[in-house]
């Protein structure tokens, strides 16, 4: 654990021009770091004559910054001078004895690899969701991050199970708890990550942590970063630190003794991120933050897959409403990812999901692709736009009436033209609404049941 200092930590580089690159060289080692520094740093501190020193800033963030008080031709350039830290009150870690941890873990010994082993290759595959469509290698690799305490990122297009992947983890451990942060939500950082400072008459200015700190200290805790890619820069300086293996902490600047948090055993981050051009309002994420996770990537479902999560999750639907619906999704999958695409945007697994529940609720396939599919796809273009290819496509999978009247009645318990002569009747004495069917006659209470 880091000893909660921050300053120059005593790390300093000498750069040097070569051929046409800006090559950075430790002062006591000689060993080139030209890697760790930006090309602008190195460039800036040549050009003016000054060392790169390593510099540790108080949110726990390590950065190269010129130092103005060690000029390249001083004699302190080959002697580090180290900068006196200021230190702050550094919080015990969380003890969880053995039987605890044990038991937040499904009875796994996380010492033991044999213990670790059956798990995660044999208990864990028992476990997994009929619902979560995922390959058994990724499933398996989630399961171990999470006993191992490890970071995992999420990474895939929007809609496709990445949030439900990091919540079905959660459910596979019971006795650990779940936190869930949306980054992409928060508008003060510090505020959403640290704390606030208040104010009470009786009790005076006082700091209150928030949730997050409420989360990290909380031994066996699973935490989802949801949307970590829309979240602010300054939140990813924040989470530096507690992120990485090393260090495992957090400093409270806000806080009257400026105290240092350390992120409790056992606990597993989960995020997750949207990755593409088409993401306008993410934010290209920084390298030293994204080698902190390990990275899992949500597929995309092939038809065969969609079809037999829709069918686990409708099993009162039709077999031809739902392949229609897969095969209407899988082509637009299909397109977007060809050559010469005809459209700009897929349907995701989030919106056949939807679609199926409100043929669930007697909607018609025309009905439902009318609202939840047809606004996605621009009619600019009259016959050659986006939206009337995607009609014709939809056209051309819609299973004909008559292969469906008889499920509709099976599966969906009638039509809905059968469900549309129930009509309403005024309320009677005893302050009970009937319904009366038109074509039979026949009346059934509708309040109360």
């Amino acid at each position: 654990m880091f000893d909660s200092e921050y300053g120059y930590t005593g790390k300093y580089c000498r750069v040097e021009k070569i051929s046409r690159t800006y090559e950075a060289f430790d002062i006591e080692t000689g060993e080139r770091a030209t890697d760790e520094i930006s090309a602008p740093t190195r460039s800036k501190a040549a050009k003016e004559g000054f060392l790169l020193g390593e510099y540790l800033t108080k949110t726990g963030y390590y950065q190269w910054r010129m130092d103005k008080s060690r000029p390249v031709d001083s004699d302190q350039a080959t002697s580090p001078v180290v900068s006196t830290p200021t230190t702050t009150t550094t919080v015990p870690p969380v003890e969880v004895d053995f039987l605890s941890m044990v038991a937040l873990m499904n009875g796994v010994n996380t010492e033991d690899n044999d213990s670790v082993i059956k798990f995660v290759h044999r208990d864990s595959l028992k476990l997994k969701p009929e619902t979560l469509v995922m390959p058994e290698l990724k499933w398996k690799y989630l399961i171990h991050a999470a006993l191992r305490g490890e970071n995992i990122l999420m990474t895939g297009p929007s809609g496709f199970g990445k949030t439900f992947a990091a919540q079905c983890l959660a459910d596979t451990f019971p006795n650990r708890k779940f936190f869930y942060i949306n980054l992409g939500s928060t508008q003060d950082v510090r505020a959403s990550l640290i704390g606030n400072t208040h104010y009470d008459p009786e009790k005076g200015t006082f700091f209150s942590k928030s949730y997050f700190i409420q989360a990290i200290t909380t031994p066996g805790a699973i935490i989802l970063l949801d949307e970590i890619s829309r979240a602010h820069p300054d939140a990813w300086n924040i989470l530096m630190t507690p992120l990485d293996p090393k260090q495992r902490y957090v400093r409270l600047d806000e806080s009257e003794d400026a105290e240092t948090v350390s992120v409790a055993p056992g606990v597993t981050f989960v995020a997750t991120a949207n990755i593409g051009a088409e993401y306008t309002a993410t934010r290209v994420m920084d390298w030293a933050l994204t080698n902190r996770f390990a990275i899992v990537e949500m597929e995309i479902l092939d038809e065969a897959e969609e079809t037999y999560l829709l069918h686990t999750m409708f099993p009162q639907l039709p077999d031809k409403l739902i392949e229609a619906t897969a095969k209407i999704a899988c082509w637009t999958r299909e397109q977007v990812k060809s050559e010469s695409p005809e459209i700009t945007a897929l349907i995701p697994t989030r919106t056949t999901v939807r679609m199926c529940s409100l043929m669930a609720d007697g909607f018609s396939l025309e009905e439902v692709v009318e609202v939840c599919v047809y606004p996605s796809y621009d009619t600019d273009g009259g016959l050659d736009s986006e939206r009337t290819k995607v009609k014709q496509v939809v056209q051309a999978h819609l299973p004909p009436p008559e292969d469906l009247d008889d499920d509709l009645l099976k599966n969906v318990g009638g039509s809905i033209h059968e469900l549309s002569d129930w009509v309403e009747q005024p309320v009677d004495s005893d302050g009970i609404i009937w319904e009366k069917n038109t074509s039979t006659g026949e009346m059934r209470k509708k309040f109360p049941f």
